[in-house]
């Protein structure tokens, strides 16, 4: 039995016609095979519709639909944001446009606007990125994200481990900053060297979960960590 909430569905909604997509000249297989699943994704037409800026939004409606951290009036900070489908999302259930909360959102890559969302472009391993985001937020996060990934090399073992070392600078960021009750939600790809990080977190905080959200596709290794109840040293 779906459970009433008064928002919009996070899942895609209605059928549509497959799209086949004809080779062309200096088009690869691997380039036509991913325009294919682009074309035919229920999400990327769904995130049109809805005027959402990329398919991951619909990450962060199914993550917090299940855990619910995302409230009106909470000071929200969004690392990785770019091009900003989770700011958005951010902005829409702390209703930060309206003025009940505040959403600041970080990438090193520029967004185009957001209403209701302060939005810095500054590479989050820059040494002065920390301060402009707490200077941003002007008192402590409620939830802190982090969607951040880094440019694959090819080679597994040194893409997973920098994959984890930037989540490990988030969580640093995020034991800085969140008010005691507060969350992190991070993206992780399972490979062994993050258990060092899950440690923390369950030290940190009262609940530590993963989830696999319907828009995370199959084939992809990314899990989202979700650690709510953060705990304040003395």
């Amino acid at each position: 039995m779906t459970r009433k909430t008064g928002k919009p569905p996070s899942t895609p909604t209605g059928r549509r016609a497959t799209v086949r997509v004809k080779t062309a000249r200096g088009r690869t297989v691997s380039s036509q095979r991913w325009l294919q699943r682009q074309l035919n994704d229920p999400y990327v037409a769904e995130a049109k519709k809805r005027g959402y800026r990329s398919r991951a939004a619909f990450k962060l409606l199914q993550i917090d639909d299940q855990f619910r951290f995302l409230k009106p009036g909470g000071r929200i900070v969004d690392l990785g944001a770019a091009p900003g489908g989770w700011t958005q999302v951010a902005v829409e259930r702390s209703k930060a446009a309206q003025g009940q909360g505040r959403v600041v959102a970080l990438d090193i890559l520029p967004m185009e606007p957001i209403a209701g969302a302060s939005l810095i472009t500054l590479d989050f391993m820059d040494d002065a990125a920390p301060e402009r985001l707490k200077a941003a937020l002007a008192g402590p996060a409620d939830v802190v994200l982090s969607d951040m990934a880094q440019p694959t090399m090819g080679h597994e073992a040194t893409d997973h481990l920098r994959i984890v070392a930037l989540a490990e600078a988030a969580l640093a960021f995020a034991l800085e900053v969140l008010a005691p009750g507060g969350a992190f939600v991070c993206k992780l790809f399972q490979g062994g060297a993050e258990r060092g990080m899950l440690e923390t977190l369950k030290r940190r905080f009262a609940q530590v979960r993963h989830a696999k959200p319907p828009a995370s596709r199959k084939e992809s290794a990314e899990t989202y960590v979700v650690a709510q109840g953060f705990r304040a040293e003395d």
